[in-house]
């Protein structure tokens, strides 16, 4: 197994946590009524409304989690969702989570590009995000991981910004170790592995 698959493996595992959302109810965004585009029909999710748009998204997180596999018409349609609520309702403590999650539905119907943008947008528009680290970690492994952004030098960057930024999280724990990872071969890694192994 290459050594990308089993940091991706494990970053899943680890979001878990972060992915899971149960049901809570959205912010309002200021306090006031949530102003309607009079252009679209009433009726429709898409709407300035933050609980429409809430709606949609946590109806799409829960074919998403009921798939057994996720084709790339429902993963689009998941990442509208997803992505709609996080760009109309920014300041829903939700909105950094479902960029997490379109991140994540986007790589896993290999449209890399749209994973990119969704991890990007999560750390410059919310700086204040409690998961900020696995944004950073998710986005590094996609750097480096050849068959995706293939950017070495980028992906070591992120690791070192999330030791530097993150130190005591279980993102530094994994950021150092994909750091020593970073440009061996499969056979040095295996070596390495093996030898771990022995004592």
């Amino acid at each position: 197994m290459r050594k990308h698959c089993v940091k991706f493996i494990s970053a899943v595992i680890i979001l878990s946590g972060v992915f899971s959302c149960g049901s809570p109810k959205p912010e309002e965004t200021n306090g006031t009524e949530p102003k309607k585009d009079s252009t679209v029909v009433t009726n429709s999710v898409y709407t300035n409304d933050c609980k429409s748009y809430f709606d949609e998204a946590m109806r799409m997180d829960s074919v998403i989690i009921n798939a057994t596999e996720v084709n790339v018409k429902v993963g689009n349609s998941a990442i509208k969702a997803f992505t709609d609520f996080s760009y109309f309702c920014t300041k829903d403590t939700l909105a950094p989570v479902f960029l997490l999650k379109a991140s994540q539905i986007a790589q896993s119907i290999n449209n890399l590009p749209q994973a990119q943008i969704c991890l990007e947008r999560c750390l410059s528009d919310f700086p204040d995000f409690h998961n900020r680290g696995a944004a950073m970690f998710l986005l590094a492994q996609m750097n480096d991981e050849p068959r995706l952004l293939n950017n070495e030098e980028k992906a070591q960057e992120m690791y070192r910004s999330i030791l530097t930024n993150y130190p005591h999280t279980d993102w530094a724990r994994n950021a150092d170790a994909a750091l020593k990872l970073i440009g061996k071969s499969d056979a040095e890694i295996i070596k390495e592995f093996n030898k771990k192994n022995k004592k």
